[in-house]
């Protein structure tokens, strides 16, 4: 063929190194009879496989590094020294994969002294010379530098496309600066050294206003701040790190683009690794090739293209069609119906799936008509399980994480959670709706769905969803499969085009899930003896509590009435009137309770009683009743999408509301226990969201207090009282306290003189003082107000956006809220996105081993029960990941605690 009858065609270049490992860490540990690992080839083999059909290239190599050194290490000694040695069941599966991938037809190639990305790059290079259109499959973003117009990156797991517009919005910069932008921002993983303290949003900005690094470096001395210093002192440093993550487009090749073609598979070495690998359904493959090829196109036109907009399967044939359609697609929506919302308890009775919009299947399997024609759940399940377990093909849903237990539940373990439209439309707007499918349908699709009250009832009446006629069931699920796939269409082309929104959704929330997924499914022990008799305690002082109310007020009465407490308050006792309800009535609110308890003993015993009967309906009472018969623990519900910074929340329970500083409170934390052998390790951020201050508004007296590791309330008593440390009171801590948490909840001097009881205008001076001190945080504060009334929305470290609907109201009021929260959600979402971030990290390095097992998160803190013997290791890795997995410019504390129960180890 002459090489102008080329031009135009399609090479398809894939980083084989960055398959493995993804494959590797995607997916449960495989291994086949003999306990040899087989995991990882199976899934680049999956990817593999399906990239060559999505892709279709006139030519194709997959590329890998070697074992051997590179001329990077001859340039920097240092250079990934940070990874860790590959894995002894990774390291054997190396060999089977090669092999595998030669015996597929597929050019493998790997040279030493050269890591596959230069390999590649050299190969992209040639390509575009001979204006071929170039595509390479990887994960790996430094190969952004070598996008052009006819090169683009395909992230196979994410379905992905990073084209010259893509790789602008995901980075800020063009593929033309990324070498730049990647020596600024460095490489922790392979110790690239970089800029410290500059992150993806710096080397942006930068490069947006320089251009090049070249200029950058020639108007160093115009960086203003710590972060040019930084700049300046590192300049020495770039030209190394510049040479580190330039991908060379010139190595030696002794192929030619136009020599990588895919062959004819080799039948014989195929079935070699299949069979050693044990990769039945692959094995069956090859003894089923040439058969049916005719009948799959038949198949597809018959099932895809039907008229009806929504199907029943209940025939074997064609849910086997589907089955086929499916294991061809690049992902799928799939939606799980049960007979209840608590994922622990609930039995699956029915599958809805979609592939494209518009058309919907419903596999009904355990409904409650015995003359209905339903498959064997069984043996769909073992039908779907090879495709819901393939990391190659892309799983879509609304609220996954719930799919995902549902299916664990009969040994399938969903993977990879590729789109959540629930955490998309969280991530774009956490306040703009709610963030159930049927709200997302109304406000992105203008569309009203079918409502579970439909199809199910409502109220007493309401059954449970075996109990739903399957037609109707039918048009409910395939109906939620479809909307699904329409809102994934609608909401992720909204994050591409707001970078760092795509980024919060794709490196945190959606990582999250599984970690959040073994957590519930672990659960943790509490207790119920220990709970019961808290619970009958607590109604012998609640017995107390209305016995002394009755005495206060003269009469017997319902201390959880309001409106009896009102007649009691204001007409018998001529209480003052505080505040008063929409409809004119005096408040019994507990603000208004609160007040009033200053100078009333009434007022102090019902907000006891309140304090004491909640503790007891919430915890004492319910925890034993949420115990798992099958498990003998209780499961939380983690939830993603509820609070509008990004901290997660909680229920059945909501671990976040336990008190700590109560009596009461610690002893239902007593109550949470580890397992026998085990104990509890209770590891949290300490201060975190005033560290957070301090990197945010780089005041250099608060740096210097954190980089000291100072006494924080201390040291700013000592600054506003002007006196030294050692001579700072008890009572000048108090206020120095409540003025550095206060203000960065937006309080004001009114606030502060009713929290430490002092008159305004000393606390007025005391924040005046304050503000002197710390000039850097005033400028913060006025800065982000001003920001956030031009933008409508602050911003997390990480790029979380919070918008605020009441930052331009003219109620002064809803006004100054919104200024108080523009305040505050950067430090709370940026501390939610440090712990996220953190349990990730916790989740990656612990996996799924049984001597450490994250239990809890409650606000800062994370809970765990650790083998007895591996305590120290634990601590250890505990620590190290949650103060090293983000840099700030003060150090992250930790404190770690150990015990055998909750209160104890915190």
């Amino acid at each position: 063929m002459n090489i102008d009858d080329k031009k135009n065609k399609k090479l398809v270049l894939v980083d084989g190194s960055s398959y493995l490992f993804r494959a590797y860490h995607a997916l449960p540990p495989l291994t086949n009879s003999k306990g040899m690992p087989t995991g990882a080839v199976y899934g680049v083999l999956n990817m593999l496989r399906r990239l060559m059909q999505d892709e279709k290239p006139d030519f194709v190599a997959v590329i890998f590094d070697t074992k051997a050194k590179n001329f990077r290490h001859q340039l920097y000694e240092a250079y990934k020294a940070n990874r860790t040695v590959m894995p002894d069941e990774l390291q054997v599966q190396i060999a089977p994969l090669h092999k595998a991938i030669r015996a597929m037809g597929l050019p493998l190639i790997a040279i030493e002294g050269y890591e596959a990305d230069d390999i590649i790059g050299t190969l992209a290079l040639h390509a575009t010379n001979a204006k071929w259109r170039t595509v390479i499959s990887t994960g790996d973003k430094d190969m952004a530098q070598l996008v052009n117009e006819s090169v683009v990156l395909v992230n196979t797991m994410t379905s992905s496309v990073l084209d010259e517009k893509n790789v602008l919005a995901k980075f800020g910069v063009a593929p033309k600066q990324i070498v730049d932008y990647l020596t600024l921002v460095g490489d922790p993983v392979d110790n690239v050294p970089g800029i410290p303290k500059v992150g993806p949003k710096t080397a942006a900005k930068w490069l947006q206003e320089y251009e090049t690094l070249d200029n950058l470096v020639n108007r160093a001395q115009e960086i203003k701040g710590k972060v040019g210093e930084y700049l300046r002192e590192n300049l020495s440093t770039l030209p190394l790190s510049k040479q580190l993550v330039t991908i060379v487009c010139d190595v030696p090749l002794d192929v030619t683009i136009e020599s990588l073609v895919a062959k004819q598979p080799e039948k014989s070495q195929l079935r070699e690794v299949f069979e050693e690998l044990e990769l039945k359904s692959w094995l069956k493959e090859l003894d089923k090739e040439g058969e049916g090829t005719a009948k799959s196109a038949e198949t597809e036109n018959k099932v895809i293209k039907q008229k009806s907009q929504y199907q029943c399967v209940t025939q074997t044939e064609v849910f086997l069609e589907w089955i086929d359609l499916l294991a061809k697609a690049a992902h799928f929506v799939i939606d799980t119906e049960t007979t209840s919302l608590d994922p622990m308890q609930a039995e699956l009775v029915g599958i809805a799936l979609a592939i494209n919009e518009g058309q919907a299947i419903y596999i009904p399997l355990a409904h409650d008509f015995p003359e209905e024609e339903q498959l064997s759940r069984d043996w769909v399940l073992n039908q779907l399980k090879p495709i819901l377990e393939n990391p190659a093909i892309g799983k879509i849903g609304q609220h996954l994480k719930y799919d995902m237990h549902i299916f664990a539940r009969y040994d399938i373990y969903l993977t990879p959670v590729v789109q959540d439209t629930m955490l998309e439309s969280y991530v774009y707007n956490s306040v703009a709706t709610r963030h159930d499918m049927d709200s997302l349908a109304q406000k992105y699709l203008n569309v009203k769905t079918i409502s579970y009250e439909e199809v199910a009832g409502k109220g007493a009446k309401q059954v449970t969803f075996d109990k739903v006629g399957i037609q109707a069931a039918t048009e409910y699920a395939a109906e939620d499969a479809d909307i699904t796939l329409a809102l994934h269409h609608c909401l992720y082309p909204k994050l591409e085009q707001e970078s760092s929104l795509l980024k919060v959704y794709q490196e945190i929330e959606l990582p999250l899930v599984p970690v959040l997924f073994q957590m519930e499914e672990y659960g943790v022990r509490v207790d119920a003896d220990k709970l019961n008799t808290q619970s009958e305690q607590i109604a012998k002082e609640l017995q107390a509590l209305e016995e002394q109310a009755t005495l206060l007020a003269g009469e017997t009465f319902n201390l959880g009435s309001p409106k009896q407490l009102q007649t009691i308050f204001y007409e018998k006792l001529q209480l003052p009137i505080l505040e008063r309800t929409p409809t004119g009535a005096p408040s019994t609110a507990e603000s208004v309770l609160q007040e009033l308890s200053h100078d009333y003993e009434l007022p102090k015993v019902i907000l006891a009683h309140r304090t004491l009967s909640k503790l007891k309906s919430t915890y004492t009472d319910k925890l034993p009743l949420l115990i798992n018969p099958n498990t003998s623990r209780i499961h939380t519900s983690y939830h993603q999408a509820v609070t509008a910074t990004g901290r997660l929340s909680s229920s059945d329970p909501n671990l976040q509301n336990i008190p700590i500083r109560t009596q009461e409170g610690r002893k239902i934390r007593q109550a949470f226990i580890p397992a026998p052998g085990y104990d509890f390790i209770a590891a949290d951020y300490s201060q975190i969201e005033l560290r957070i201050m301090a990197h945010l508004s780089q005041d250099e007296g608060l740096l210097k207090a954190f980089c000291d590791g100072q006494d924080i309330h201390r040291f700013t008593a000592a600054e506003i009282f002007a006196v030294s440390l050692e001579e700072v009171t008890f009572e000048q801590r108090r206020g120095a306290k409540a003025i550095n948490f206060g203000l960065i909840y937006g309080m004001s001097a009114f606030g502060l003189a009713k929290q430490l009881d002092i008159d305004r205008s000393a606390a007025a001076e005391y924040m005046e003082k304050y503000f002197q001190r710390y000039p850097g945080v005033k400028n913060y504060m006025d800065n982000i107000r001003k920001q956030a009334e031009q933008s409508g929305y602050v911003e997390t470290l990480f790029g979380r956006r919070l918008y605020l609907p009441d930052i331009r109201a003219k109620n002064i009021g809803r006004k100054r809220a919104a200024e108080r929260t523009a305040i505050n959600a950067p430090m709370q979402g940026t501390a939610a996105d440090i712990i996220k971030k953190a349990m990730i990290a916790l989740h990656q390095r612990l996996g799924r081993q049984d001597e450490i097992k994250m239990l809890m998160q409650v606000h800062d803190e994370l809970v765990f029960e650790v083998k007895q013997d591996c305590i120290e290791k634990a601590q250890e890795i505990i620590r190290d990941c949650m103060q090293h997995t983000v840099t700030l410019s003060v150090p992250l504390i930790v404190d770690v605690g150990v015990g055998q129960n909750w209160d104890e180890a915190h």
